[in-house]
């Protein structure tokens, strides 16, 4: 169902006013009000406004998996929109070639045109193949050197946004420049290398770090890792606010150090699902107490959505404000989209609306309200 108007606490690039937001064919066409201060939205009892999460890091949800092909992408980003994510990366595996071409061939569509009641899928990430054997996570072991052929030839069934590798590889930091000059974004991630390699793969021109601390090498004071190359000199990384894969110390010394820290769920089909067992890929993972995990106990994703996300992040002690960058202003920075993780006039009509508990009441989607997952 369509929505014209909007009133309560609005968070606008300026900061949050008490107001009215109007819509006008899937975009906000006015906004007005009074500028107000986080304790009174936390305390006036109006609706609060925020811009719709925006989530680059997805695998699954509802118990699809995007590598499964068919329609699970779209039943994917239905789950998440009623969590509040408005616009998201379909996430791909390390896996074969032909399998890469399933899964692309059948995210193609929903890339092209969003379904009514879902979240819009503005392209895919691909997570791998081209990362370290040795630090695969829950990747299965399917990579190989970086390949100019293979990624046009997947990117023309399917718009690829985001690409982590490890330029550590012998080749891949020589692949980063092809790969900008083609329009890709490049994070490095599931990577064994150096803080040099880091530093040198931010010199060709990669621009993020894959799910921050996670399948890296770690910070050492002799010898800083990954890890120390995204805290000395990143401006954007995605990090996974789950409290299970990042300790919250380690959280608030990413928040100090990476000025556009943005926040992912990494989420798998076990999103949103009763506790069993699930696909990753061509794995099979097992959520249980919260998380999830393959056989030997590895992490394998999560169950995050990006609602419980913004409440981890303000019970951290951010203010909302902030919090909301982190899920949404800044990943649409990430990707160059200056009308989506904002609210203002000409943006998309991308929203939601929490209440003073930062419950979600309200999801509105390119100006679309979208069923709430309480209400199923």
């Amino acid at each position: 169902m369509p929505i014209s108007r909007l009133e309560g606490h609005i968070l606008t690039p300026r900061g949050f006013v008490r107001g009215t937001l109007s819509v006008d064919d899937g975009r906000i066409s006015a906004l007005q009000g009074e500028p107000r201060n986080e304790y009174a939205v936390r305390h006036e009892g109006l609706p609060i406004v925020l811009p719709g999460f925006i989530d680059l890091h997805v695998h699954g949800g509802g118990g699809s998996d995007t590598m499964e092909g068919g329609d699970a992408v779209e039943r994917i980003a239905r789950l998440h929109a009623r969590h509040g994510t408005t616009s998201l990366l379909a996430t791909t595996m390390t896996a074969p070639h032909d399998d890469l071409v399933t899964a692309l061939t059948a995210m193609g569509s929903i890339c092209e045109k969003r379904r009514p009641g879902t979240a819009r899928v503005l392209g895919v990430h691909l997570e791998g193949p081209y990362i370290n054997a040795g630090k695969l996570g829950a990747q299965p072991d399917f990579v190989r050197p970086g390949s100019v052929e293979e990624l046009h030839q997947l990117h023309a069934l399917a718009p690829i946004r985001l690409i982590t590798l490890a330029p550590e590889i012998p080749g891949n930091l020589d692949f980063i420049a092809p790969l900008l000059a083609a329009g890709f974004r490049v994070q490095l991630g599931h990577s064994a290398g150096s803080y040099e390699d880091g530093v040198a793969a931010l010199e060709r021109g990669a621009s993020g770090f894959t799910h921050l601390f996670n399948a890296m090498t770690g910070l050492h004071h002799r010898a800083p890792g990954m890890v120390g190359a995204a805290l000395a000199h990143a401006r954007y990384a995605e990090i996974i606010p789950d409290l299970l894969h990042v300790h919250p110390g380690a959280i608030r010394a990413a928040l100090r150090a990476i000025p556009c820290l943005y926040c992912v769920t990494d989420s798998t089909a076990a999103a949103g699902m009763p506790d069993g067992n699930y696909k990753l890929g061509s794995l099979t993972v097992t959520k249980c107490l919260g998380g999830v995990r393959l056989e030997d106990g590895t992490l394998a994703g999560s169950t995050l959505t990006m609602d419980q996300a913004l409440r981890n992040l303000v019970g951290l002690g951010l203010e909302i404000e902030e919090a909301s960058r982190r899920t949404a202003t800044h990943a649409a920075d990430f990707l160059g989209l200056h009308d989506r993780g904002r609210l203002e006039r000409g943006a998309w009509a991308d929203m939601v609306v929490l209440d003073a508990n930062l419950q979600l009441q309200r999801v509105i989607v390119e100006g679309e309200e979208i069923e709430l997952a309480h209400a199923e």
